[in-house]
């Protein structure tokens, strides 16, 4: 009897026997046999005998190492949203709230779902004001998920244990405008604290798209703190994905926690908060103002001196895929 098994580009006939059986196992692409032992290197194949188990091993196309290594990858991502529950439907707004970005300029900002993503703009466009997306629920330690696509400029930010108008918390900063971090720390309302390494402007294209961010040093005139670790910017600027969806995963743990944050998948900046030594900094005052447990919240910024480099008129933020899971 003929058993005929398929591998990639190649037929491999092997005959049945009762005396010895044979396992086919995958060798790496190189093919780099170790020396006595039976090859065909045109078959790309190796006999070999091992306690009585004849093998043959097949050296395998790139074709199909870069499926296995897709398979891979694919499993590792599962694991990663273990445990994650989705914090937005993808067609409402159920369970978040809108909230004015001060009660003495109450708008509420315009926020709506258009294909899967919240999509967050000032009300009217152009007017200046500004508003929250806030989440019902509050949560103490977590991982967030979220991906973001902001116009060039706008400032937003993802708020960790904010106060239900979401005002008050830690920010991680989307500053997608002259002289903004990405994927740093801010304190709102939280003594102004300021932990980011480097900022960016950016080119555009003549279709007013935006070609590059270039990096600069911090300017702003902020109570500036250093970060616990910060990615080079030369990797921030490899992963940074421009004119599309970017991945932020957000880790936030201690009463005052030990802020972290990964852009599409790169680990880019790390706050121990508990740590801190700045001007105006009190650590019990803080925990007593958003105590220990907080809300979930994204941003779209006034326009105060920065004017139309804060938010362009029109301009918009989108957000999608979102998801916590409690640690």
């Amino acid at each position: 009897m003929v058993e005929v098994v398929p591998v990639p580009s190649k037929i491999v006939r092997r005959k049945a026997s009762r005396r010895a059986r044979t396992v086919v196992a995958t060798a790496p692409a190189s093919c780099q046999w170790p020396s006595g032992t039976q090859s065909d290197v045109r078959s790309g194949e190796r006999m070999s005998r091992e306690g009585g188990v004849r093998r043959r091993e097949v050296c395998l196309g790139g074709a199909f190492s870069a499926a296995l290594v897709g398979i891979a990858k694919a499993q590792g991502a599962a694991r990663q949203n273990e445990g994650f529950r989705p914090l937005f439907d993808g067609v409402s707004l159920k369970g978040w709230r809108q909230q004015p970005r001060s009660l003495t300029r109450p708008s509420l900002g315009s926020w709506t779902v258009q294909e899967g993503a919240i999509v967050g703009g000032q009300d009217p466009p152009g007017s200046g004001l500004g508003s929250y997306l806030v989440t019902e629920e509050a949560y103490s330690d977590f991982e967030l998920q979220i991906e973001a696509r902001p116009d060039w400029p706008v400032d937003t930010g993802i708020l960790l244990r904010t106060v239900p108008q979401g005002n008050v918390g830690f920010q991680v900063l989307v500053d997608h405008r002259p002289h903004g971090g990405i994927g740093s720390f801010y304190g709102n309302g939280l003594a102004g604290i300021h932990a980011y390494n480097y900022a960016f402007s950016a080119e555009r294209n003549e279709d007013g798209r935006l070609a590059r961010l270039i990096p600069e040093e911090p300017s702003e005139p902020t109570n500036r703190i250093p970060l616990d670790f910060a990615a080079p910017v030369e990797l921030f600027l490899r992963t940074w994905k421009l004119n599309d969806w970017n991945h932020f995963r957000i880790r936030s743990v201690g009463a005052l926690p030990v802020l972290t944050t990964w852009i599409n998948g790169e680990r880019i900046s790390e706050l121990d908060t508990s740590k801190i030594a700045a001007k105006g900094w009190d650590p019990k005052a803080i925990i007593e103002r958003i105590g220990r447990a907080g809300h979930i919240a994204v941003e779209v910024h006034d326009n105060d001196r920065m004017g139309k480099d804060r938010w362009w008129p029109g301009a918009v933020c989108r957000w999608r895929n979102i998801s916590v899971k409690t640690l």
